[in-house]
């Protein structure tokens, strides 16, 4: 079975209690209970993966790259704005992933406007709550099935 991997990353495990007016109140636990069910309707295993440390993000990349996972979902959080070295960790990896964000960012302070992270992914997802991570993983199952072929 082909597996991808969901990376959340800074305070994204504050789901649920944090800044509900804008994150809801679905927590990660059940936000990550429905997406390894989604993905799994679709023929894929999915492990989902939470840090607040940058350095840990990158690992799990990396650990990606070397299990073979096939494709990824990440919301890199404030390292979105931030992180080159995460950036640099997804062009070295080249597995195809898919940036998603539950706020639309655009409407959002303007320092969240620039992502490290939209030019080199599939596509980005934002503004649709945790939809958008079902959204992800749809359109990442389409990409790899059309770049496939």
């Amino acid at each position: 079975m082909n597996s991808l991997l969901v990376l959340h990353g800074p305070n994204l495990n504050l789901l649920g209690q944090r800044e509900t007016n804008l994150y809801g109140t679905l927590s990660l636990a059940e936000l990550n209970e429905q997406l390894v069910e989604h993905a799994d309707t679709l023929g894929y295993h999915c492990q989902c993966v939470q840090s607040n440390s940058e350095g840990i993000c990158i690992d799990t990349v990396h650990q990606s790259f070397e299990s073979g996972v096939k494709g990824l979902i990440v919301n890199a959080g404030a390292f979105t704005h931030t992180s080159i070295a995460l950036r640099d960790a997804l062009l070295a990896c080249s597995i195809p992933f898919v940036e998603i964000h539950l706020t639309q960012l655009a409407q959002r302070e303007h320092f969240r406007h620039t992502s490290y992270l939209s030019d080199i992914s599939v596509g980005s997802i934002m503004g649709f709550g945790p939809l958008g991570y079902k959204l992800g993983i749809d359109a990442l199952h389409h990409h790899l099935i059309h770049q496939e072929t």
